[in-house]
Formats: structure tokens, C-alpha cells, sequence
């Protein structure tokens, strides 16, 4: 039997299963001891398993579509490791076995049988039940460390870096800069007093670039990265979790927490005001297009059928230009 190994470690950092080398190992030794032969290994290494949006999961999955597939049974560790979305789990479950291939849990013998299928079945329901309720704490958790005025990213905004805070048992974090040493605070302070002087995002953009400043991870600047950076109110010393557009927790209805003066600033609070109040004058439902040069007049008015701004892009040297759904483009699928 031909068979792929799939091994998958959590982003979450309650996620207490086996290592994915521990998994690995275990995998291999099943196939062997079984006779079955190894065609490739897929890893998604911290990825939620409530998505199928996993590059090695979305990898195997194409590779399972082909006209004749390479494998016919999928190893993993358990059940969750290939989905913890019932959902995901029969939509996946029910393509590959219309290719003939089959998915085995190395730790959860089951079978075809009427029996086997309603065991596999309340099985993923618990999986699924214990992600969301996981999840749920994990908000909880971050919520109140938020409120504590500890700072809950993994990464810390330009020119801040974390510092460890002891907590009783626990080891927190709280944001610092240095104003005195820093090159990244001496960028920001000048990335906000050119917005002052009406320089917009993409010509700061331009001249960081230009002058061969980079972004922490070594990156050139862009207008969306600019942009983040002068409407964040950490620069200020304001912490604030879940009050971006988009973040997961603002779905649940909750207000965002906000705690002033969580660290020493680097921006005056005003400003940030006049720089926020700068920008906001310059949106397209303020400002009339033809007042600001461009030639994507429609920006900001066009959006999709699936709920996405259209973004205007262009082909051909810049010979012709056209509008484009901005969740098509980013994610590189068609909208539903």
C-alpha cells in the first residue's frame, strides 16, 4: 500500500500533543510494521487545524486530485491532526474517498462498519468541541492579560521590543523602546512629522526605501506597512487588544480593551490625532476623487460581490489598468 504521512503541530501553544518529530517517528514505524511504502510526508508546522488553509494540508489535497494519484490511505497521528472543523473533515474525508483514498488514525483503529463510522464521528465532534472551547479560554486569557496592560502579540511593533515581566508563577511581557539609541524610534518620530506635512504613505514609503531603511524583518516599505504604523496607538503608549478591523475576537460582540499610558510613549497623543484626522480628510468618501491623483478614481467605492474592496491594478507597463477584487488578489482564489 502506497501510502503519505500527515503531521501537524498547532499554533496554539496549549496544543499538549506529540512533537512533530515524535509524530513523524511514529508514523514511519506504523508504515513499516504494516509494509506499506512512504510516497511523501506533509508538515504544517502552527497551523490551527480549524482551518483548512494549511499549505502542506492544501499540498496533499491537490496532489490527491490528480488524474491518478501517487497514494491511496493518508497516516496521521489522530483524528484532529487531520482536521479539527467537523465540517472540514467531511468535505476532505468525502473528495478523497472519491479518489479511492482513505484517511487512518494510527491511534484511533476504526472501520468501515455502521459502528466505526458513528464512533469516527462523535470522535471529530469532541476534537472540534475541544478547539472551540480551547479557543474560547484563550481568548478569555488574553483578554485579562490585555486589561493588566501585558502585552498579548507574538510580535511586538516596529521599534518596540518585548520584555519579560514576572507574574507570580508566570512570566508576562510589556513593550519598551529605547528613544535615545534606537534608529527604528527615530523612524517612526520622522515617518509621523512628514505625515504632518501632508507627505502620504507611499511617498514615505518611497523615501525610506530609497535611503535603504528596511522594516524589522528586512523588508522594503509599502504604503499598507506605512499606513499601519502611523494609525497605531502603541506609538503613543496605548495598548489596545482586538480594536483592529478583521481580528478574530471582535466577532463575539466584546468591546475592544484599551489601557492608556501601558508603556512609555514615542508619539505625542496629538500627534497621533493630527495625523489620524490628516488621513481621515484624505478618504475617498471625504475628499472627491479627481482631487487626488490617480487613475483609479473608483478607489474606495467599488467592492465585489463577496463583500471585497476592488483595487485598481495595471498590465502591460502600465499600459492598460483595471479594477481587481482585493480577496482574489491577495488569496489568489475566485470569489464565491
Amino acid at each position: 500500500m502506497k501510502v503519505v504521512l500527515y503531521a501537524r503541530v498547532s499554533s496554539d501553544s496549549q496544543d499538549v500533543d506529540l512533537s512533530m518529530s515524535a509524530q513523524l517517528r511514529a508514523l514511519r514505524e506504523y508504515a513499516a510494521k504494516h509494509g506499506h511504502e512512504i510516497v511523501r510526508e506533509f508538515v504544517d508546522e502552527a497551523e490551527s487545524g480549524r482551518t483548512a488553509a494549511r499549505p502542506a494540508f492544501k499540498e496533499m489535497i491537490a496532489l490527491a486530485k490528480t488524474k491518478q494519484p501517487p497514494f491511496d490511505t493518508i497516516l496521521v497521528w489522530k483524528l484532529n491532526r487531520f482536521a479539527r472543523s467537523r465540517v472540514d473533515s467531511i468535505t476532505y474525508k468525502a473528495l478523497l474517498k472519491s479518489k479511492g483514498i482513505n484517511v487512518i488514525s494510527i491511534n484511533e483503529p476504526l472501520d468501515d462498519s455502521p459502528s466505526g463510522q458513528l464512533l469516527e464521528g462523535v470522535i471529530e465532534s469532541i476534537d472540534e468541541f475541544y478547539s472551540a472551547n480551547l479557543g474560547q479560554d484563550i481568548k478569555r486569557g488574553m483578554r485579562e492579560n490585555a486589561q493588566r496592560g501585558f502585552f498579548s502579540g507574538s510580535r511586538p511593533p516596529y521599534g518596540f521590543h518585548k520584555v519579560a515581566v514576572k507574574d507570580g508563577t508566570k512570566t508576562r511581557y510589556k513593550l519598551e523602546s529605547n528613544p535615545e539609541d534606537s534608529v527604528a524610534v527615530q523612524v517612526i518620530r520622522r515617518m509621523f512629522d512628514m505625515a504632518l506635512q501632508d507627505v502620504g504613505c507611499k511617498e514615505i514609503a518611497k523615501t525610506l526605501n530609497r535611503e535603504g531603511i528596511r522594516t524589522r524583518a528586512g523588508q522594503r516599505w509599502g504604503k499598507t506597512t506605512v499606513h499601519k504604523v502611523l494609525t497605531n496607538e502603541a506609538y503613543c503608549g496605548t495598548l489596545v487588544w482586538a480594536g483592529r478591523p478583521g481580528h478574530p475576537a471582535i466577532r463575539s460582540g466584546d468591546p475592544p480593551v484599551r489601557v492608556e499610558n501601558a508603556w512609555p510613549a514615542i508619539i505625542d497623543k496629538d500627534v497621533l490625532r493630527q495625523v489620524q484626522r490628516k488621513m481621515s480628510s484624505k478618504r475617498p468618501e471625504v475628499t472627491h476623487p479627481r482631487t487626488i491623483p490617480s487613475f483609479y478614481l473608483l478607489s474606495g467605492f467599488l467592492f465585489c460581490s463577496c463583500g471585497h474592496a476592488m483595487i485598481g491594478r495595471s498590465a502591460k507597463s502600465h499600459q492598460y489598468y483595471y479594477y481587481v477584487c482585493n480577496g482574489s488578489f491577495k488569496q489568489g482564489e475566485g470569489c464565491l
